[in-house]
């Protein structure tokens, strides 16, 4: 995971082949409504630019959209935003709250119950950016879209 405030090393907007974004309502639903926009982003790329979409890509998608929807939910007062982005490679899930507290993952304990929404976050993205704002914070993860990571195939 890293933090970064100013030059992340991240893609230009206008280098994504496409963009969305949302202001999520402020009940439990707005989880279920973000992993549905995630779907039908996932399906508008495909459809408008085709690119190839794995099935795990649009599994952990929507993993990761819940994990970061709900911490910012739970923990961060006011408003959440999500944007996605996508290039022929990689969809960055990018969620903004109000708290500008920088989350850390905890130590794994299999008896812990909760709080592990960061390390499956961590565990299944190819990277994780985390950026304090003059208000809140931004959370970036990049998942790759083919069935074969970056990170699995320097492990090979």
């Amino acid at each position: 995971m890293e933090s970064h405030a100013d030059d992340d090393g991240r893609k230009a907007p206008d280098e994504y082949l496409m963009q969305a974004g949302y202001a999520l309502g402020g009940d439990g639903g707005c989880i279920a409504e973000a992993r549905h926009h995630a779907v039908a982003f996932l399906d508008r790329a495909h459809v408008d630019h085709d690119l190839a979409v794995s099935g795990r890509a649009r599994d952990l998608t929507q993993l990761v959209v819940s994990e970061l929807v709900t911490n910012a939910r739970k923990y961060a007062p006011g408003p959440v935003l999500m944007e996605l982005r996508i290039t022929a490679h990689v969809v960055d899930v990018v969620v903004w709250d109000s708290d500008p507290t920088v989350p850390v993952a905890r130590a794994a304990d299999p008896g812990r119950i909760g709080q592990h929404g960061l390390e499956i976050v961590k565990a299944v993205t190819e990277e994780l950016f985390i950026e304090q704002q003059p208000v809140g914070k931004r959370v970036t993860a990049r998942i790759a879209l083919s069935d074969t990571s970056s990170s699995d195939t320097a492990r090979r």
